[in-house]
């Protein structure tokens, strides 16, 4: 089995967290967004994933080793593969055309989900699946009997509630690689840009039948409020494990579970939670603060914050005022 995460995007409505660190790669309770969907991945396998190619940008030697070794935890051998161009999601996936054969996984990083799931190779493959209320902003399907009978990326007009969320199985990786290959020799794009779906649809017009995957909870990372939200999801599915480390100190506060709270962090008369993911050596002093995500080593003082976001190694001051936040790595607030 192999996994093939396209990750190449640097996430502009993530901004300003993204000016500093790819969208994948970051982190809340305990783990980035790439290291705990692959994990999500290889817990519901039902083999052996022996390879991982992550398909990013010019995102640093750093951040290549700590993909590596994401992949060498799990037991898998890692792999970097570039994408150059931001050319869709076709030409994405097919900048890992050597990785696109026999059993093969495919997702996006930007989404998490909550699924008791194992993969159903009856079929050709299997598309995994959400309803959402406004599907135009996304690739959908439409189904007969479990089967996909079309595939319409970003519909204007509705045709189904069914999202696509960005995994896909597929029992041969080679009939996937030879119909984004022929998208790309014979220039087909959707909306400016080579198309997945397209690809999809060439598969299902010569027979081959793709199985619908539906999933408990669809957890997306696109902007601030989405991955605030994220978090909080997750700490609520992790609520019963261990998120508070041993070594804080804490002095006239409480926290309020469920909140994850790393090594290093310091609480001084503050109430934190629920919903709060804070990073090792971080903060905070006279501050009450909940569905919040900071980062490492910031600073957080006189603050009354909710639904926020804040990133590594920012000064706060709040003034006791109340606020809702988005301040990217080294910011200064005073």
């Amino acid at each position: 089995m192999k996994i093939i995460i396209p990750m190449a995007g640097r996430g502009s409505r993530l901004r300003p967290h993204t000016l500093t660190t790819p969208k994948p790669l970051i982190s809340f309770a305990g783990k980035s967004i790439v290291k705990r969907l692959v994990e999500d991945i290889v817990s519901i396998c039902d083999e052996k994933v022996d390879e991982i190619s992550f398909i990013i940008g010019d995102f640093g030697s750093e951040v290549e080793k700590d993909l590596l070794k994401i992949a060498s935890n799990l037991g898998a051998q890692g792999k970097v593969v570039y994408q150059k161009e931001p050319l869709g999601t076709a030409h994405a996936i097919l900048c890992a055309k050597e990785s696109l054969k026999g059993n093969v996984v495919v997702a996006f990083a930007d989404t998490l989900f909550k699924a008791d799931f194992k993969l159903n190779k009856t079929n050709d493959g299997i598309i995994w699946v959400s309803k959402i209320q406004d599907p135009s902003a996304f690739g959908v399907v439409k189904v007969d009997n479990n089967i996909i009978t079309d595939f319409v990326e970003k519909p204007k007009e509705f045709v189904s509630d069914l999202a696509i969320i960005g995994i896909y199985y597929f029992n041969d990786g080679e009939n996937l690689r030879d119909e984004l290959q022929y998208l790309i020799d014979n220039n087909i794009k959707d909306k400016g840009e080579y198309q997945l779906t397209n690809a999809l649809e060439n598969m299902k017009n010569k027979g081959l039948k793709f199985s619908v995957g539906e999933v408990e909870e669809w957890l997306d990372c696109g902007n601030k409020d989405a991955t605030v939200y994220t978090c909080s999801r997750v700490l609520e599915h992790n609520k019963d494990k261990r998120l508070v480390s041993e070594s804080i100190e804490m002095e006239s506060s409480r926290i309020i579970p469920p909140c994850y709270i790393a090594d290093g962090v310091v609480i001084t008369n503050s109430t934190i939670g629920p919903h709060v993911s804070i990073g090792e050596n971080s903060s905070v002093t006279n501050s009450t603060i909940s569905l919040t995500i900071i980062q490492n080593e910031s600073k957080i003082s006189n603050a009354r914050i909710s639904n926020s976001m804040i990133g590594n190694k920012v000064y706060y001051d709040g003034k006791n005022i109340e606020n809702e936040l988005s301040l990217g790595d080294f910011s200064e607030q005073k």
